[in-house]
Formats: C-alpha cells, sequence, structure tokens
C-alpha cells in the first residue's frame, strides 16, 4: 500500500495543504518546513501523485510527440533533440507511435488530450478537421513535416524540393544522363515534394525522362534492397540512382554489393536526410543532410515559448534549408566541403 499525502502531513505535523505546497514549489512555504517535509516523504517513500499535481496546477510539464513510427534513426533523432532539450527545461516527453494510421493518430490525441501541456506531431495523415476535433483550441501543436491547410498551428518543414533538386544536379554535373529515383511512401508530402524536386532538375538538364526510371518505395531499407535488384535489371541499366532517403540507399546499397556491384564504379548512388549511420557505410553515402537532431530541439522550444505565452503566438511555418554531405557515392574522390545552408526560413 502506498503512502498517501495525509500520511506525510500528519508525521510531519503540518496540514495537506502545506505539504502540497511543498511538493509544488509554492513560495509560501519557508525552507526549513520544505526541508522537514521532504525528509519525512523520504522516509515514507512517498511519491507524489502526478496527475492530481496537473489537476491543480493546470500543467502537467509534460509534451507529447506523435511520429510514424519510433524505428530508425531518423525518428531517434528527432526524439533526441526534442527529449534533450525538454529536459533542460524540467519537461518530460510522452511518445507514441501512429503508423500513419488515422485511427490511431485520433487514438493518440485523445490518450494525451488533458495530460500534456503540448503535442509535437508528425504525420503525413494528419488534418485540420482530425486537430481541431480532438484537441482544445489552448493546446499548444507543432506540426513536423506535414502540411495543414490551416494557420492555426505551427509547423517546421524541411526544404525536401531544393534538397532534392540540388543532389540531383550534383549527379548529373558527374555526367549521369540515365538517374533511377527511388519514391518515398505514397500520400506522403516529404516523398512527394522529394519526387518533384528530381524531376525538376532532370527536365531543366534535358536528361533522359521516364516512368521506367520511377521506382515505388516506402522509405525502408527492405524497399530499398528489393528495388535496387529491379533496377539492375532494368535495360539499359541507369548508372546512377537517387533514393529519397537514406535508408532506402543504405538497402540499395546491400543489394548492389550482394549483386557484385561496386557503388559508385558500376553504379552511383546518393540518398536524403544525412542519418548518422550514413558516413560509416562503405563508401560512404553522399546524401542531403536535413538538421534532424535540430528539428526536435526546434518544436520543443517553440512549444515551451507556446506554453508560457497561453498559445495566443502568432503562428508560423518554419523552413529548414537542406545542404549536400558530399561523400564518396556519387564518384567523388574524398569527401568535400558541404555547401553552405541557408539560414532558417520563417512565413506567416
Amino acid at each position: 500500500m502506498y503512502p498517501t499525502i495525509k500520511e506525510v502531513a500528519q508525521k510531519a505535523g503540518v496540514s495537506i495543504a502545506t505539504v502540497s505546497r511543498v511538493f509544488n514549489n509554492s513560495a509560501l512555504v519557508s525552507q526549513s518546513t520544505i526541508k522537514h517535509v521532504q525528509n519525512i516523504a523520504r522516509s515514507l517513500h512517498y511519491v507524489p501523485n502526478a496527475s492530481a499535481r496537473s489537476l491543480s496546477r493546470r500543467k502537467s510539464d509534460t509534451f507529447g510527440m506523435i511520429l510514424p513510427d519510433l524505428f530508425g534513426e531518423f525518428f531517434s533523432e528527432v526524439i533526441r533533440g526534442a527529449d534533450q532539450t525538454a529536459q533542460k527545461h524540467s519537461y518530460n516527453v510522452l511518445l507514441s507511435s501512429s503508423h500513419n494510421n488515422p485511427e490511431e493518430i485520433e487514438e493518440a490525441l485523445t490518450a494525451m488530450r488533458g495530460r500534456v501541456d503540448g503535442i509535437i506531431i508528425m504525420s503525413p495523415q494528419i488534418s485540420a478537421d482530425t486537430l481541431h476535433n480532438n484537441l482544445p483550441k489552448t493546446l499548444p501543436v507543432i506540426l513536423l513535416n506535414c502540411i495543414v491547410e490551416d494557420d492555426s498551428f505551427d509547423s517546421i518543414v524541411i526544404d525536401n524540393f531544393n534538397g532534392a533538386y540540388q543532389i540531383t544536379e550534383h549527379i548529373i554535373q558527374h555526367g549521369h544522363n540515365r538517374i533511377a529515383v527511388i519514391r518515398g511512401a505514397i500520400d506522403n508530402y516529404e516523398a512527394d515534394e522529394r519526387l518533384r524536386g528530381y524531376r525538376c532538375a532532370i527536365a531543366k538538364s534535358g536528361c533522359e525522362t521516364s516512368a521506367d526510371l520511377e521506382f515505388k518505395g516506402d522509405f525502408s531499407e527492405e524497399a530499398g534492397y528489393d528495388i535496387a535488384h529491379s533496377i539492375l535489371k532494368t535495360s539499359p541499366r541507369p548508372t546512377a540512382v537517387f533514393a529519397s532517403n537514406d535508408s532506402m540507399a543504405i538497402g540499395a546499397l546491400k543489394s548492389f554489393h550482394d549483386n557484385d556491384i561496386v557503388v559508385p564504379d558500376d553504379i552511383a548512388l546518393i540518398g536524403f536526410d544525412d542519418i548518422p549511420i550514413s558516413r560509416y557505410v562503405k563508401p560512404s553515402l553522399t546524401t542531403v543532410h536535413v538538421p534532424i537532431n535540430e528539428m526536435g530541439i526546434l518544436a520543443v522550444e517553440r512549444l515551451i515559448s507556446a506554453v508560457e505565452g497561453k498559445n495566443i503566438n502568432k503562428k508560423e511555418q518554419i523552413v529548414f534549408p537542406t545542404q549536400l554531405s558530399i561523400r564518396e557515392s556519387c564518384g567523388c574522390s574524398k569527401k568535400i566541403s558541404s555547401v553552405i545552408p541557408k539560414e532558417v526560413m520563417f512565413t506567416g
């Protein structure tokens, strides 16, 4: 049986209200009383009821975070940035995965409602109606890499189009004219923007264009591995492959290796995201650097600002620029300096 706040008050010889003030960091209690009550609570192994404290303070010191998945380096980097920043400001992070399922998203939102001070959401399936129907208007929300046609929410997005355009342009400069692309997931904003960037760079350069050069993926290593097998069967075979994220690029790299195809001598390979492992594979992966960790950091910082400002702050779309991380898989003889990124852009 867990000790109650009443038992702590009785043993400490103070009122229940005084014990409550001690654990709510009230300035109305003297330091000597605080120390005395804390010692008594410790001796009884008393732990304050977090839910009750949240109700009394109308603040949980917790942020919710809903991601499409919790597996993979991309999501772990977002979580790491968010969690470290939250802890630095004495907040906790409550995680949930939606698996890009609308019903699971609504369930996660319902479960978090009333338990968190703000929510960070990354989901291509989210809609303004879902947010308005499941969350109070006073709750701060930060959207990551998803577009909602509503100016009621702050959002942070990556400049996916320009990143894909620049990396495709880079591989074209190596002399490649027949470049395949492994697309991202269907109905995904990031995937669509990266495909658009690839197509624009191809069209501008006059390179070969064909539906046979566009392969449907899903951002997973397995998709990259399987699609690479299909690419090798294409005739004439592409001389370069742009995978819409690093996970698929790494899967493709393994597939090429298993088929005795040497990267970049036989076929060049480029990715997108610059997850940590991309610099350690052999050959090291040329990719588009995305400030993944910084996205998590900024999302939490924006939530804290919104909480402190009672969520009446002006909502903005923040666009993170990308830069190229040039390594070996594209055919460059050695790693060269990355393109200097532009400053983060804010739009109202």
